[in-house]
């Protein structure tokens, strides 16, 4: 009998090779060229542009697996990678209020070349806009096009983009905010280089600064009145948290698997059997496993639900994306405590891992968001 043998996964074969570059980009802070390169020949940055654009045509389940997959390897790169896939999940959806030759032109963009795109909202004074208050990044008129000016922050992926979707504000006399569409090869766009955080030190998340930026008219792809945006996108809401949290449940997986290996290796002179022989381990590395496994069902049920149409509510998405954070942090928390002083030499990934797995608590949306949304919802007010 012949036993059929499934193909090799390439995501996780480039995840692989991705974990042995980590250490040495989390160290210098280097924006992870060659690992983006390695994700364009595969294709895997167009994966969720649309089949009839040359894309993957990829939904929520699929991005979210690929993401996991990479953040397990190196997650600074992951979360390159979710911001591209997670732009391309929005713009081609039925009912997007981008012109269609814009989306699939930049569709294509990805599919032939691996063009990267990210949303630049953060700004010094505003913070994060799901927040309130109005950008000061303005956008002009000038002629039948704009001109936009600003600071953006926290810019995830800027040495690599081809495309920000830059959220302003006009100069009109009746103020209208949202996203224009700004190719990174205008002239008038220049990258300084800010970043330098505790954890996902290789996402070059710098500032990006626009002077005078020349944008076509067509490139203001979705002005609203203020008001207009005051309401979540379930969409946006569910791709963002379902590829946020695969993202930080990926590093708890690698640090998971780091953790089984050092106590099946260690063996304290004290105890004469390694350390994987005691029953207080056994019981943590079990309740780990329990955090992973009720991940892996949330991300797959809000994944599933999305996919099938079935977009849930805003706050929904949001819990999905704080449980399977914090269960993420607990379960690394927990794996240092376990190790001691090895956990935290950083000649071994796990402080690598405990630091960027505490990034997740500040990804929008932030615990505290979610849990005063839900409350005042329940509450009637």
């Amino acid at each position: 009998m012949t036993v059929a043998v499934p193909p090799p996964d390439p995501a996780r074969a480039l995840a692989e090779d991705f974990a042995a570059r980590a250490a040495g980009y989390d160290r210098d802070g280097a924006f992870p060229h060659a690992n983006l390169a390695a994700l364009r020949a595969a294709g895997l940055l167009a994966l969720t542009v649309p089949l009839r654009l040359g894309g993957g045509g990829a939904g929520l389940a699929r991005a979210a697996a690929l993401v996991g997959t990479i953040g397990a390897g190196e997650p600074a790169t992951a979360l390159v990678l979710a911001m591209t896939l997670l732009q391309h999940g929005l713009i081609h959806r039925d009912g997007s209020p981008w012109p269609r030759a814009i989306s699939d032109a930049v569709g294509r963009d990805a599919a032939a070349r691996g063009a990267l795109i990210n949303a630049l909202r953060v700004e010094p004074e505003l913070g994060t806009p799901a927040r309130g208050g109005l950008p000061a990044t303005i956008a002009r008129r000038d002629g039948e096009g704009w001109r936009v000016s600003g600071r953006k922050i926290y810019a995830t992926g800027a040495p690599g983009l081809a495309y920000g979707v830059v959220f302003v504000r006009t100069d009109e006399p009746e103020v209208r905010t949202g996203s224009m569409l700004v190719p990174f090869g205008a002239p008038g766009i220049r990258i300084e280089e800010t970043w330098d955080h505790l954890g996902l030190r290789a996402s070059g998340s710098h500032d990006v600064v626009f002077e005078d930026v020349a944008v076509p008219g067509s490139h203001a792809v979705d002005l609203r009145p203020p008001a207009g945006w005051q309401v979540p996108d379930p969409l946006q809401q569910a791709w963002s948290c379902a590829l946020l949290a695969a993202l930080y449940d990926g590093v708890a997986r690698a640090a998971q698997s780091w953790l089984v290996a050092f106590l099946r290796e260690r063996r304290p002179g004290s105890l004469g059997a390694p350390l994987a022989s005691l029953p207080r381990v056994h019981e943590a590395v079990g309740e780990n496993e329990r955090l992973l496994a009720v991940n892996a069902r949330l991300i797959a049920g809000l994944a599933a639900e999305t996919d099938a149409g079935r977009v849930p509510a805003p706050r929904e998405a949001g819990f999905v994306k704080v449980t399977v954070s914090e269960n993420a942090i607990e379960l690394v928390q927990r794996a240092a405590e376990l190790c001691g002083n090895a956990a935290l030499s950083r000649k071994n990934p796990l402080e690598r891992h405990l630091r960027d797995v505490l990034c997740a608590r500040i990804h929008w949306p932030q615990g505290d968001a979610v849990r005063s949304a839900a409350g005042r919802a329940a509450l009637g007010l």
